[in-house]
């Protein structure tokens, strides 16, 4: 039992004594690695290595670094100095390459950041500064760094103006901008040029031509000199025999009508049962009566031409146009005396500043049952068309108790009544259908017994009444002529009466070659220098160019 115990603590003592020596011998490798540690970092001197030896990663680094600032903190300065200009050399270098990829016509600018990339590239390669402030490994001449340092801040400023001036050539975002910029810009310069040249256009169709004022002036001329030979006629009883084929054309255009009354009769089949009635105003009324005693109608057609002053029931207590008229004369006089009111009325004014829409001689087309009483048929025509065939079959077609033959002229969802007429107004949209086809005036044949059985002029008059402040539709005679013959119209086949002529430069020569009538409507009317070139023969052809006086004003056909 004895023997037992000793040896059981001499195994304790054994094992005891082996964990201290291992301890002792972990602490003494953990010293020498420590001594042996700072041995090196304390023993190393960095002055007797080439600086190119150095490694530049690790403790090395960052030991060398620590030494360069305590030794000479000017060579960390160009250090930096020099990375500053390489980055530069990348960042134009970046852009040079992105605005050849983009094939951009700029290759002035590619040229300077070209150069400029070899300019910083020079820099550092210059023999005074290699060898002061890369080459050497003494103390760094601070003169010579601040000129390195300023050469190379002068460039990145160079580099940096013209990345900013050329970032918008190749910032994405930028160049969208620019882009949306530039369209709103074109847009605006394209709607501006638009509205102008519709104002010329609009002063263009709208003014008395010098050749036309010439031709009104020798006319009366004529008339003054001579009296005695261009007194009036005796009506003849053909202007009221029912029989024989009526056309009413108004107009203060003298040489307008005389090209409608020779193409007319020039087509017709027996120009001798043609019977024209001319209306104008008191102004031309004379001139258009030398005009067709110098030069009389041709084939043994007939023709009158009277003052619109001459039918006594056009007056404002009957013609809502008439009363419409003296009441804007008198407006504008009470704005022109009271000018303060005239800033506060001037939305109210407006409609009264155009008297375009309030022209008699436009709305004249709506009394002809009352201004040839005795007739039953009547075609009526506009100054600005021209006639290609024999216009008697007008008259043969029935028109089952319509008033208005026409030509329609809508397709799709264009020249609907939506377009002419105000459907917002209640009044409006519970009397007519949106949607409805629109319909040609210019060339229509009346059934002047269907009008006075239905009444149309008291319609006209009605509609007329209650627009007064052009709530219902703006201007012009085509929404009241639609209001007013609404139920009352029957479509004609479309070869008789093609239209656009005066606007349109893309209508077919063989809808134009077979049309009955072409009408010039539109602004470029075909006795002004704006007329579309393609289409003015056909009008010209029927000018009376063996007149003294076309001659004499030039007209230059």
């Amino acid at each position: 039992m004895a023997v037992a115990m000793r040896g059981g603590r001499g195994g304790g003592g054994s094992g005891l004594r082996s964990f201290f020596s291992f301890r002792i011998f972990i602490s003494a490798m953990f010293s020498l690695l420590f001594i042996a540690t700072l041995s090196v970092l304390f023993t190393t001197n960095p002055s007797t290595q080439q600086d190119d030896a150095l490694p530049v990663t690790g403790n090395a680094y960052v030991h060398r670094t620590f030494l360069a600032l305590k030794s000479d903190p000017l060579r960390t300065r160009v250090d930096l100095i020099h990375q500053q200009a390489k980055d530069h050399i990348t960042l134009v270098n970046a852009y040079a390459a992105y605005a050849r990829k983009l094939k951009l016509d700029i290759s002035s600018q590619l040229k300077m950041f070209d150069e400029l990339a070899r300019n910083f590239s020079d820099i550092s390669v210059k023999p005074n500064y290699q060898s002061s402030l890369f080459d050497s490994d003494g103390p760094i001449d601070e003169d010579v760094l601040r000129q390195f340092e300023k050469e190379v801040k002068d460039r990145v400023k160079i580099a940096r103006m013209m990345i900013v001036e050329a970032k918008e050539n190749y910032d994405n975002q930028l160049k969208i901008q620019k882009l949306k910029d530039t369209i709103f810009a074109v847009n605006e310069s394209l709607l501006k040029a638009k509205k102008n040249g519709a104002l010329a256009s609009l002063i263009s169709a709208k003014s008395v031509p010098k050749s036309l004022h010439c031709l009104g002036m020798r006319l009366m001329g004529e008339k003054i000199s001579y009296p005695e030979k261009y007194r009036d006629d005796e009506p003849k009883p053909e202007f009221e025999d029912p029989s024989l084929f009526h056309y009413a054309i108004f107009s203060d255009n003298v040489i307008a009508v005389s090209v409608v009354v020779r193409s007319v009769v020039k087509n017709a089949a027996e120009p001798w049962k043609h019977v024209f009635h001319i209306v104008t105003n008191r102004m031309n009324v004379a001139a258009m009566k030398v005009w067709f005693k110098m030069r009389p109608v041709e084939g043994g057609a007939f023709l009158e031409v009277k003052a619109l002053e001459e039918f006594t029931f056009l007056n404002s207590s009957y013609v809502p146009v008439l009363r419409q008229l003296e009441s804007a004369k008198m407006h504008k006089l009470y704005l022109g005396n009271n000018q303060a009111e005239n800033t506060t009325n001037d939305a109210h004014s407006m409609k009264f500043r155009n008297p375009t829409h309030l022209s008699m001689l436009d709305h004249l087309r709506f009394y002809l049952p009352e201004m040839y009483p005795k007739l039953n048929k009547i075609l009526f025509l506009d100054d600005d068309v021209v006639v290609q065939k024999d216009l008697t079959g007008l008259w043969k077609i029935d028109l089952d108790g319509k008033v208005n033959g026409a030509v329609e002229t809508c397709f799709g969802s264009f020249h609907r009544y939506s377009q002419y007429l105000n459907f917002s107004h209640p009044l409006i949209k519970e009397s007519f259908n949106p949607k409805a086809c629109a319909w040609a005036f210019g060339m229509n044949i009346f059934n002047l017994d269907a009008w006075r059985y239905e009444k149309s002029t008291g319609q006209y008059h009605y509609w007329q009444n209650m627009n007064e402040d052009q709530s219902l539709w703006k201007k012009g005679t085509v929404a009241p002529s639609l209001i007013t013959f609404y139920s009352t119209t029957m479509s004609l086949d479309k070869s008789w009466h093609v239209l656009g002529l005066g606007y349109n430069p893309s209508i077919s020569m063989d809808e134009i070659n077979n049309a009955a009538v072409i009408h010039y409507n539109g602004n470029m009317k075909p006795w002004l220098d704006i007329a579309l070139n393609q289409y003015k023969n056909r009008w010209t052809k029927y000018v009376d160019n063996d007149m003294e006086f076309v001659q004499m004003c030039n007209f230059g056909l």
